[in-house]
């Protein structure tokens, strides 16, 4: 996040040439230089610039100054529960759609293949897939409905030394192909620790944005489960698996695509539990 202590009209200057998508830019504030107004300028919603606003406000004992539609009357915001829920938005141009209907006194049907704890806010509640304005979902979609896509996918990966930062995209391709998973459902990527320093490895999380987490091959091993097995990694590693292993540990959760091989380099998938709710701003 980005906040300016100055005029608005500075900051929008300076921010003007970097604005890319409301997807990807970061939350933006403007505040006085007399602390009176706190005053979101970009990415109010998915970047959490509202926020912002309101906690920098709180702090100073000054004025947020709201102006997106559904927060001004008081509204469920699809793209701030989004957040909330540790979503990613697939297509945040449908946003629009679904606030517009919400903002016109309809009614936002959302498909969740998770059970959503408490109550439904008003103008939003669960609807049958077919037919739904906004839908959970760590499969690639196509279509019109706006996909919000938890960020609950580890990639386990495993690989020979000196892999290419190459050959770890190209698995990766082929393992979304054949899974149908959404590149967005992932956060994190895990290995044994023997390939903590693997250049490769790092310049493809780095490229991707996601932290590399390793295990010993003790811990590895403590896993419980039903693993693809390799006589020729256990000699050389000391585990008899390295990616699902690692999936598996990483989440938390459960193996949902075993062991993809090819290239000298292994990768394996696993979601972390999921328990989303119906909270989307604080109360």
């Amino acid at each position: 996040a980005l906040v300016f202590v100055g005029a608005a009209g500075i900051a929008v200057r300076a921010i003007a040439p970097h604005i890319r998508h409301k997807a990807a830019d970061p939350a933006v504030v403007v505040v006085d230089e007399s602390g009176r107004f706190a005053i979101p300028i970009l990415s109010g919603h998915l970047g959490g610039a509202n926020d912002l606003a309101r906690n920098i406000a709180a702090q100073l004992g000054a004025v947020p100054v709201i102006t997106t539609a559904t927060d001004v009357r008081g509204l469920f915001a699809v793209d701030q529960w989004a957040k909330r829920q540790n979503c990613r938005v697939r297509n945040p141009e449908a946003i629009v759609r679904v606030s517009s209907k919400v903002l016109s006194g309809g009614t936002a049907g959302i498909y969740s293949p998770w059970s959503i704890s408490g109550r439904p806010p008003e103008h939003a509640a669960l609807a049958a897939e077919r037919g739904c304005d906004v839908k959970l979902t760590v499969r690639r979609e196509s279509g019109d409905t706006l996909c919000l896509i938890p960020a609950i996918a580890v990639l386990g990966v495993g690989c020979r030394r000196g892999a290419s930062q190459t050959a770890l995209e190209r698995a990766f391709a082929e393992l979304l192909e054949t899974s149908g998973l959404d590149s967005l459902a992932f956060h994190q990527v895990c290995s044994i620790d023997l390939k903590r320093d693997e250049p490769g490895l790092l310049a493809f999380c780095q490229s991707r944005g996601l932290p590399l987490v390793t295990f010993s091959a003790q811990a590895l091993r403590a896993v419980e489960g039903d693993f693809s097995s390799s006589a020729f990694v256990q000699s050389v590693a000391g585990v008899d698996n390295v990616c699902e292993r690692s999936a598996v540990l990483g989440s938390g959760g459960a193996l949902i695509v075993k062991k993809h091989a090819g290239d000298g380099v292994t990768m394996a998938a696993a979601l972390a539990p999921f328990s989303p709710d119906w909270r989307w701003r604080d109360e």
